[in-house]
């Protein structure tokens, strides 16, 4: 799940979390690797010692670090100290005595930083702008709850993640430490998951050639067998559940709260954001007739994007094989309202974009029916339950006989049939009583 040779050295056990699921116990974990140039040649990594981790003060502990990267540590000290769960809550509280040191405000920073080094600060009207925004919308955090621990965990921005797990890391001096993150899954065949990724890497360089601005997020995957695997988590988001129970605001509410005004630069760039990847995942759903599209399976990131994940139900196949998702894709009220509405401009760029992202993919239909052939052949996945049909519905979703007049006066339809769907409001109701999804 990461390109570069790299060794693990550290999985942090407190920053673990178990993902909300009722059946399986899925969970997230944080692993501290440090990247080399050859994995068979590079020494192990060193810790840095106990000694110069918590006796010393902060600048002398920074100075140590330094020398000890490059090789200058004493003749015979001890270098193989055990780090031990005692040790993180002691770096843990001394994160915590210098938390008003490092939240300083930045303008201070940057003026003693510019003071120190007599040179005159250069500041670009872009960045400016940009840290005026994050200063007036910083993102808020979520409160721990024990029966959905991840939530907390997944809102927490990865820089800020990185930066905490760092500064308590016995290897974070090295300057090419790095964080990574991965999700553990038991229980579930993987397999189709890798597909739908499959697909959607597909569609995306599909829509980049024909340069239609549809927004996807392929996930990685890395299948060990046909009931366990690795998934590659989606940095910075949280499922659209999450924000209704922690927040219990509206969608459109939300994108208020975290981007500000409707008319801010900030609020524009999430809706426009929002609306390319809800148009993408739309079509995506359409044409793959993804299910089980409950709230827990939408995600929002930071950037204002609509993201599905969980597609473990595609295809032939559904929740209990009842087929009772009959909607083309999930289009709530929210989602229209965040576009500000139905008959707004952002609203039929929507739809301009699905017919768009349609006739791209019409144009290289055979790429993506030979994948779903060669992954059909031989296969016991469910989602290839009804054989040479499943195929054969995939054909007959591009609409190959349909003029490109004809495609748009079915997308208009297709959207409006989902906007109104009633089993869409039957399932969420029944994700509601059944798993307390929101």
């Amino acid at each position: 799940l990461h390109d570069t040779p790299h060794h693990i050295v550290r999985i942090p056990p407190q920053a673990a979390a178990v993902l909300n699921s009722k059946d399986k116990a899925p969970y997230i974990i944080y692993v501290e690797v440090v990247e080399v140039e050859d994995i068979q040649s590079s020494p192990v990594v060193a810790r840095a010692m106990n000694s110069l981790r918590h006796t010393r003060s902060e600048e002398n502990l920074l100075s140590s670090m330094n020398n000890y990267s490059n090789g200058n540590h004493a003749e015979g000290e001890e270098t193989t100290d055990n780090w031990s769960q005692e040790d993180d809550d002691i770096s843990q509280q001394y994160l915590q005595l210098r938390k008003p040191v490092v939240e300083r405000d930045t303008l201070s920073q940057l003026s003693q930083e510019s003071s120190d080094s007599r040179e005159p600060p250069m500041f670009a009207a872009g960045d400016i702008r940009r840290r005026l925004s994050e200063s007036f919308h910083d993102i808020r955090p979520f409160t721990y709850d024990p029966e959905d621990p991840s939530a907390a965990a997944l809102k927490e921005p990865w820089e800020e993640k990185q930066r905490r797990i760092k500064e308590s890391s016995p290897y974070g001096y090295m300057s090419t430490w790095q964080l990574l993150s991965v999700i553990v899954k038991c229980g579930d065949d993987l397999r189709q998951e890798l597909l739908a990724s499959q697909l959607l890497t597909m569609l995306q360089r599909i829509w980049e050639a024909e340069r239609v601005p549809l927004w996807v997020q392929p996930y990685r995957i890395l299948v060990f067998s046909n009931d366990s695997g690795l998934i590659e988590p989606i940095l910075n988001t949280v499922s659209l559940h999450q924000i209704k129970k922690h927040c219990q605001l509206s969608l459109g509410e939300y994108f208020a709260q975290e981007f500000g005004e409707s008319n801010s630069e900030s609020f524009l760039t999430a809706q426009r954001n929002f609306v390319q990847s809800c148009a993408a995942y739309c079509l995506v759903c359409y044409l793959v007739q993804v299910k089980d599209r409950h709230n827990g399976n939408i995600l929002l990131d930071g950037e204002g994007h609509l993201i599905h994940i969980d597609f473990g139900f595609i295809l032939s196949t559904s929740p209990r094989n009842l087929g009772f998702e009959t909607s083309p894709f999930k289009l709530t009220p929210e989602f229209v309202e965040v576009m500000g509405g139905q008959g707004s401009d952002m609203f039929e760029y929507f739809k301009i974009l699905i017919l768009q992202g349609m006739v791209a993919a019409r144009k290289h239909m055979d790429k993506i029916i030979t994948l779903v052939e060669i992954m059909r052949l031989g296969s016991q996945l469910p989602c290839f339950k009804s054989g040479a049909a499943t195929v054969q519905g995939l054909k007959n979703r591009f609409h190959l006989n349909l003029t490109e007049e004809q495609l748009q006066l079915l997308v208009d339809g297709l959207v409006e049939s989902s906007i109104h769907s009633l089993s869409t409001k039957l399932y969420d109701g029944f994700q509601y009583f059944t798993n307390g999804i929101l």
